[in-house]
């Protein structure tokens, strides 16, 4: 329940227009709804200005129907992140209008699109590889009402196609950087930028890069200042970080 909601249930219950039994129902379940294998967190519009997101990656496709059908029913821009077809396949059958991000892997339901981030979040990837990481980042800024603009495929393998585009990187509030193999990128835009810089080290690369620890360690010590890092391959966390500071 938002907080205009809340005010409205508040006011119909003055009014009289609401019972009283009906209104108490409704603020039972103003905390949370347990759904027995899920406790549907309503409070986090109102602690964070965004509906809870469903991360589908372990759940069955029943149980994500399930989740996004109660979220649905209270909040816009519900996002169901590290999704398969299977489970779009089931939200589709209660939302026909639900959107599949297949690269993103995101399910989209209620989008309402409204601009409130103060400027534009670039999301930069070293290479094509990293692009499912980049996609769900911008997929879920964009849920999170930011201008968001990617600049793709621009690694230190050839690094006159990152400073032709210097530019963009200068125009940018905040900038999400998405690299695997050894994570260089992330040092080279920090040094560039004097905005804050968020590295994704991404599960990309041969053996040694250890599924993505290689390019952890190396993001996490960056020479250049300002560069803040999360957890490998989380595209997610980076645009939910990203979109606070633009709202600042």
């Amino acid at each position: 329940m938002q907080e205009k909601e809340l005010r409205k249930l508040l006011e119909d219950l003055k009014a009289g227009t609401v019972e009283v039994d009906e209104a108490i129902q409704e603020l039972k379940e103003l905390p949370f709804k347990d759904l027995g294998f899920a406790k549907v967190d309503f409070h986090r519009e109102l602690r964070q200005g965004h509906p809870e997101v469903v991360f589908c990656q372990g759940k069955t496709p029943e149980q994500v129907k399930d989740i996004v059908k109660v979220l649905a029913q209270r909040s816009n821009n519900i996002l169901a992140t590290r999704a398969d077809e299977e489970a779009y396949n089931a939200v589709k059958e209660v939302f026909p209008e639900a959107k599949y991000y297949k690269l993103a892997r995101i399910i989209k339901v209620n989008e309402h699109r409204e601009i409130t981030g103060k400027g534009t979040i670039l999301v930069v990837s070293a290479g094509t590889a990293d692009l499912p990481v980049a996609e769900e980042a911008v997929i879920t800024a964009e849920a999170f009402g930011n201008k968001v603009e990617r600049l793709y495929d621009v690694g230190v393998a050839g690094l006159h196609r990152l400073l032709a585009n210097i530019n963009k990187l200068n125009q940018a509030r905040v900038i999400i950087v998405v690299a695997g193999m050894e994570g260089a990128l992330a040092s080279v835009v920090g040094g560039l930028v004097n905005v804050p810089v968020i590295a994704v080290p991404t599960s990309v690369g041969y053996g040694a890069s250890f599924n993505g620890l290689s390019a952890l360690l190396a993001m996490l010590n960056s020479c250049a200042a300002g560069v803040g890092v999360v957890n490998i391959d989380n595209g997610f966390g980076a645009a939910r970080l990203a979109s606070m500071i633009n709202a600042l």
